[in-house]
């Protein structure tokens, strides 16, 4: 039994969507996240997805990569990335996943989840790319601020061993810093952020290691090799 995680799967099973054209390392990637998750989780183990799950635009365009995920060992539990144009509310994502037998995925949004004592919480987050001083803008964030909390919320509730955060998006990047962000996580005592999004160039600038009292991970298909990495046994 253990705690994988996994970012920017980028399924494209019933789409045209070919990935090789940001690079080699997304030649047959989808057969490379097969490969490595069957070798690597077994039944018992949770993983959690990290957001850009799939390129399809509705929940039906998406339900073959679904049910490639549904197909693989363990439980898996979802949050949104900035390309998963399928998203709905969770009545809709639930009604979806049982008309669709879809048993073993779950979605990370408003809530939080338990890998036996560790609180798995989180949002999307928030974009480097985007101008803060757009009043749109500042409508979205100040609503994933709140989503962020009430999830932060939930996992201290029961005085958990400790507290994972997943983000899409990187709170620390370059020189940019989400300081709402990154106080929320300080005030809530989280341990370890994962977060996902950067490919290709914008590897380099990642920020990884142990940063204001916080370990950062990043999990993006292409920087693991598209492999589920450990997180916690």
């Amino acid at each position: 039994m253990a705690l994988f995680t996994l970012a920017d799967l980028h399924l494209a099973t019933s789409v045209a969507k070919p990935m090789d054209i940001f690079g080699g390392r997304w030649q047959g990637h989808t057969d490379k996240i097969v490969k490595n998750w069957r070798a690597l989780i077994s039944p018992e183990d949770t993983v959690v997805l990290g957001g850009d799950i799939s390129w399809g635009i509705s929940l039906r365009e998406a339900c073959a990569d679904f049910a490639l995920i549904d197909s693989l060992p363990g439980r898996k539990i979802i949050l949104k990335g900035n390309h998963d144009l399928w998203w709905e509310t969770a009545t809709k994502m639930h009604r979806f996943l049982e008309e669709n037998g879809l048993t073993s995925i779950d979605f990370l949004h408003n809530n939080c989840f338990f890998y036996e004592n560790t609180a798995i919480c989180g949002t999307r987050g928030w974009p480097f790319e985007e101008d803060f001083a757009d009043p749109h803008n500042e409508k979205i964030f100040k609503r994933e601020l709140l989503r962020l909390e009430a999830s932060l919320k939930l996992g201290k509730e029961r005085n958990p061993d400790e507290i994972i955060c997943f983000l899409h998006y990187p709170p620390l990047y370059a020189a940019f810093r989400c300081g709402e962000i990154i106080s929320l996580l300080k005030r809530y005592g989280v341990s370890r952020c994962v977060y996902g999004h950067l490919h290709s160039d914008s590897l380099r600038y990642a920020v990884e290691g142990v940063y204001e009292g916080i370990e950062w991970r990043l999990v993006s298909g292409d920087h693991v090799d598209f492999a589920p990495v450990l997180l916690k046994k």
